[in-house]
């Protein structure tokens, strides 16, 4: 028997609804049972799946009677506070090397260490021959991070020992796709320009002597020009979303992957899947539609009832797309503040002057205050409302010329320094495979022979 397109069309739109209808969990069960849904407590506290000394969250304070007060949050890496490690550049100093080495290898570079793992990842920054015209450019597409996750996979096939897990091979295998993930982003997004978008095709090569930051705005722009103070606020975008904790979705499923055996490029490749989720890292672009969409229908953003009377609309779902969400507001684990927005926010303002867009770094921050006022009225909360970093991350990224298809792939390229470290965290000192359990609700049933049916 064939069937049609539109057969096939309906037969799904009708087993869909069987789906649901067989597939729905009564959600008063997950208090039956004491299973946290999503892996937190009505609290946002994460149910511990193991330990780390990469990075620390800190957004309570736990007092000695057991008790959690809300604070404002902070972000360590190895201990330091990633505001110290943003500020300790300076003005002539790029951070992003110095926070993967501080990453992967525990401890903060001397200046001869800096200079030679900076030169150690220059040196790596190249791909196979032919790997842009025969992997990047035959197959481009608008969904930059598969054509990343393609990528990172076909490496695989250039590399003898991609199946190595001496501990000495993974590293060089995690400095590489460190390398090369500015390259692999950038040269998949000029594809697509291309080809997709009948634009001019511009394929520039890293220059070994500047910082990541600086290589990205170099290849993505045409004329390879860029300010100081863009290639610094860039810098301090990746250093901000190279690592958060260990428990954020895509650092656990680098640990869950590892821990069944896989190579480093199945492992990256499932982070990435991971991280492409509108609720991980494709988080930022969705603040900068609601802010367009705000625009279309808000005469006067400085009007501040109007304003507010939108953001109601948004928690309503009344307005955007209906979900009932402010975006870039409120965060998993945060409460108080987010640092790595505070952070942003205060290189915001400075490349809002520079590229002259005052007024939307207004909006921005009048919505940063109605926000959480009206998520407050409206909401049953259990911790306090802040800003999260894809807030301002997105109008950061917009400002620097960046294209939305880049947003998420610009995080990748600095959380595979994290999801590199938690690899190896992992290979060090478990040998066990992660295996959580999950509690059986189903009803019991008899087999019906076929004919009897």
């Amino acid at each position: 028997m064939k069937f049609t397109k539109t057969d096939i069309e309906n037969y799904e739109i009708k087993y869909a609804d069987i789906c649901r209808e067989n597939g729905n969990i009564d959600i008063d069960l997950y208090d039956k049972y004491g299973v946290q849904r999503g892996l937190r407590d009505k609290n946002g506290k994460g149910v511990v799946a193991g330990l780390t000394a990469i990075s620390e969250i800190i957004a309570f304070d736990e007092k000695p009677d057991g008790t959690r007060v809300p604070c404002e949050g902070r972000l360590s890496y190895r201990g330091i506070n990633v505001i110290d490690l943003i500020n300790g550049r300076g003005d002539n100093r790029f951070g992003f090397e110095e926070a993967t080495y501080l990453l992967l290898f525990g401890k903060l570079p001397d200046k001869e260490q800096l200079k030679e793992f900076s030169g150690i990842l220059a040196s790596l920054r190249t791909l196979p021959t032919n790997f842009n015209r025969d992997v990047i450019m035959k197959a481009s597409s608008k969904d930059l991070m598969n054509s990343i996750t393609r990528s990172v996979l076909t490496l695989a096939a250039y590399d003898d020992k991609a199946s190595d897990l001496s501990l000495n091979n993974v590293l060089h295998q995690c400095l590489r796709l460190i390398s090369c993930f500015p390259m692999l982003s950038v040269y998949a997004y000029q594809a697509y320009n291309h080809y997709e978008c009948n634009d001019s095709l511009y394929i520039h090569r890293p220059d070994p002597k500047l910082s990541t930051s600086e290589n990205i705005l170099r290849m993505l722009r045409p004329d390879k020009k860029y300010t100081a103070l863009e290639a610094k606020v860039l810098d301090t975008a990746l250093i901000l979303h190279m690592e958060h904790g260990g428990g954020n979705n895509s650092s656990f499923t680098t640990h869950v992957v590892t821990s069944a055996g896989s190579d480093t490029y199945s492992v990256t490749a499932a982070a990435l899947s991971s991280l492409k989720g509108p609720k991980h890292g494709g988080a930022n672009f969705k603040v900068v539609e609601m802010i367009e969409d705000l625009k279309k229908n808000v005469s006067d953003t400085k009007d501040t009832a109007a304003v507010r009377n939108y953001l109601e609309k948004l928690v309503d779902k009344q307005a955007f797309d209906k979900k009932g969400l402010i975006y870039g507001m409120g965060h998993a684990i945060y409460s108080v503040s987010d640092p790595r927005a505070q952070v942003f926010k205060s290189f915001v303002k400075d490349l809002a002057v520079e590229k002259g867009r005052e007024d939307d770094y207004e909006l921005y921050s009048l919505i940063e205050q109605l926000g959480k006022e009206v998520i407050a009225e409206k909401r049953k909360i259990y911790k306090g409302v802040s800003v999260n970093v894809d807030f301002y991350s997105g109008f950061v990224y917009s400002m620097l010329g960046i294209p939305h298809e880049l947003f998420t792939p610009i995080f990748a390229i600095a959380r595979v320094v994290g999801w590199s470290a938690h690899r190896i965290e992992e290979l060090i000192n478990t040998d066990k495979i992660i295996r959580p359990a999950y509690t059986s609700v189903s009803t019991p049933q008899e087999y019906v022979p076929l004919e009897e049916r």
